[in-house]
């Protein structure tokens, strides 16, 4: 039989789910009766990707901003200084109401002119204009509001994060900065919440080898139970959504055993070896916007052993334009497949791999899996991916 599709990529539907359900059964169940309604089949390799906020709501991994302000007290003795969190209702507003509930004095370092995953403070043009230097200038609040005027609102959102973050805070208890120097922080306190995400690591080791006294990341906060609410051992408060307006759902623990138990439940009623992911947010960034999706420390915090490394394929559109220019028809499918499947089994530095994608298999599955689920009312947080291990030599 001709093969005449590649990868199908299938939003599955599912029932909403709830603490203390079972989420193996629910998965299987419904990739399951999806094969049966839609009349196709389960294959080896094909992949199922769960949302990790059905993994956690299973969990009932969920803490309140009294719980963060608990945990703040534990580890900071006096002021806090917080350095670089992104502006965001979703991921950051709850974690700066817990913190301030503490009645802490804050000093918070907001980078500019965007945010570490692209959300911007202010004009880029007008920030040239004006001969702010991102790389050495430190802007007050005031000077902020002088040079950028009132209600600087974010383009997709409408909110003034500024003004947001400072309406969070208790009596307004606070001071902002911008300022891309994390050692600024230094000259108010020497006990800072390192707020960022994929620059935490960095962040914390500048503080450190600059003389700060007490170092903490957004990762080391509930990574413990506190009130026997939930926690995350690996990432803390890294990857929290907002659940209710006091309360967060914390990115999900114990992911393997999850796709591992759906793994082998798959096979034991069909016989067929699947992979299974736990996906957060995907990888990509909006061309519009400037906005790097990625929030979540990670975009898969668990995944079967099959899914580990990078795609090892050749560029086809490059071997049409050069060793099989003058091929046709037949004759060049044919060639092509018999190069595929001659192909070593590492491309990286040849010429016939240049321009495919030199990222992980989880990152650019996650986010085929984010971009098909979505983050609205799809109700399809199960996806199952199929024919993506094919190439065009696969029968």
């Amino acid at each position: 039989m001709i093969r005449t599709v590649g990868t199908t990529v299938r939003g599955i539907r599912a029932p909403i789910v709830k603490k203390g359900d079972d989420l193996i059964d629910i998965v299987v169940e419904s990739v399951l009766k999806a094969a049966e309604y839609e009349d196709f089949d389960i294959n080896d390799k094909d992949i199922i990707g769960i949302t990790e906020s059905l993994v956690a709501r299973a969990q009932g991994n969920y803490a309140t901003a009294e719980d963060i302000a608990e945990d703040i007290n534990n580890k900071f003795p006096e002021d806090i200084g917080i350095i670089f969190p992104i502006l965001s209702r979703n991921r950051f507003s709850i974690i700066l109401k817990g913190i301030a509930l503490t009645g802490k004095k804050i000093y918070l370092f907001l980078n500019y002119p965007s945010d570490e995953v692209g959300n911007r403070l202010m004009d880029i043009d007008k920030m040239y204009k004006l001969k702010i230097n991102p790389y050495t200038d430190t802007l007050s609040e005031s000077e902020y509001r002088k040079l950028f005027g009132e209600n600087v609102c974010h383009p997709f959102t409408g909110i003034d994060y500024v003004k947001l973050y400072k309406d969070l805070t208790v009596n307004n208890d606070v001071e902002i900065y911008l300022t891309n120097d994390p050692t600024l922080v230094l000259n108010y306190t020497k006990d800072v919440l390192v707020a960022n995400i994929h620059e935490r690591d960095r962040t914390k080791r500048i503080l450190k080898e600059t003389g700060a006294n007490k170092v903490i990341g957004l990762d080391d906060l509930l990574t413990e139970p506190i009130n026997n609410k939930g926690y995350n051992p690996d990432y803390g408060l890294l990857g929290s959504n907002l659940a209710t307006e006091t309360e967060i759902k914390l990115f999900p623990r114990d992911s393997k055993y999850y796709v591992e138990q759906i793994q082998k439940k798959i096979k034991k009623i069909t016989g067929k070896v699947v992979e299974v992911m736990v996906y957060g947010d995907g990888a990509f960034k909006d061309p519009v916007g400037k906005i790097w999706e990625l929030a979540d420390p990670i975009v898969s915090p668990g995944y079967t052993s099959g899914l580990e490394g990078t795609p090892n394929e050749i560029k086809l559109k490059y071997l049409a334009d050069t060793e099989l220019k003058n091929l046709e028809g037949k004759e060049a499918a044919e060639a092509i497949k018999e190069k595929i499947n001659s192909k070593d089994v590492d491309l990286i530095g040849h010429e016939e791999s240049l321009g495919t994608t030199p990222r992980r298999l989880t990152d650019l599955l996650g986010s085929l899996c984010d971009l098909t689920s979505g983050s609205g009312d799809k109700g399809t947080p199960i996806v199952l991916i199929q024919g993506y291990f094919d190439n065009y030599a696969t029968e």
